[in-house]
């Protein structure tokens, strides 16, 4: 598969609705689109890895999903509800069940990492505070980073403020995970502790989501490992084999030119698609 399927297929019978279905979405900014005509799901326990160089609007798609950006035309879907003209307001509640991963952790300095990894919590006013840290600790114990607690973001390491933000997008239990460049930046002995959190979160919890990357390497590792809870660390599948939820997307000049599987990634005939993996 080469390119982009010109529409969503119907849903089967009792099959579970997508957890985002973008459908024919164009977004400009005044100028030429930066995103055009874009249709792809993301379905229950799901991940999609969203390839392409920087500048093709990524990030941008990623703010569509979440109701930040709205396309004009096209319609987005978020947990079965049309968010495409829904007022702020009634967006918070599908905003609050979506974590998201910023660039570079997106960390407020002037907050310890307490404070950062409970920003959505301390928010409400009748959570309590031994109830947050609680939830606050379990986060960072997810990440490894429970002695981080009472820090501030200034002392961490570049790997470790990912960390973070990525345990701040756990702290609510999300039900769909957005990561925008997870491991930009980033050695690559960290970057596969940062894909390491990705897979373990989809392994161990099935948390649908979309990240964004311009690593193969990430792409591939995510696509053929899994996490190994007993060992604490990735695990290659045998030979030829893939992880089947999860699959990919990539974006050239903004437009959504391929929509598939590892292989038929790998087997494109596409020659963006082959220049790229190459």
């Amino acid at each position: 598969m080469s390119a982009a399927p010109a529409s969503l297929p119907a849903a089967s019978e009792g099959a579970p609705a997508p957890v985002v279905a973008v459908r024919h979405a164009t977004v400009s900014f005044g100028g030429s689109p930066v995103l055009e005509d874009i249709t792809f799901s993301v379905a229950p326990g799901e991940t999609r890895i969203l390839l392409g160089p920087a500048g093709v609007g990524k990030s941008v798609l990623l703010k569509l999903v979440n109701g930040l950006i709205r396309p004009d035309p096209g319609t987005v879907e978020l947990f079965g509800e049309e968010i495409t003209s829904m007022p702020e307001d009634r967006l918070f509640p599908l905003r609050a069940r979506t974590g998201m991963v910023f660039q570079e952790g997106a960390l407020f300095d002037s907050l310890s990492v307490r404070d950062n990894v409970a920003y959505q919590l301390i928010q409400d006013p009748n959570t309590p505070d031994q109830e947050i840290d609680a939830r606050v600790r379990e986060a960072l114990r997810f990440v490894g980073l429970e002695e981080t607690f009472s820090l501030f973001p200034a002392s961490l390491s570049g790997g470790m403020r990912r960390r973070v933000a990525i345990a701040r997008a756990l702290i609510n239990n999300p039900e769909f995970l957005l990561y925008d460049s997870p491991t930009g930046g980033l050695d690559p002995v960290t970057s596969t502790t940062i894909m390491e959190l990705v897979m373990r979160q989809r392994d161990a919890h099935g948390t649908p989501s979309l990240l964004v990357t311009h690593r193969l390497q990430d792409a591939f590792m995510l696509c053929t490992h899994r996490f190994d809870e007993e060992k604490g660390a990735a695990v290659a599948l045998p030979k030829g084999e893939t992880v089947r939820n999860t699959t990919f997307l990539m974006l050239e000049e903004g437009r959504l030119i391929f929509d598939g599987s590892l292989e038929e990634l790998v087997h494109s005939e596409n020659a963006f698609v082959r220049e790229f993996i190459q």
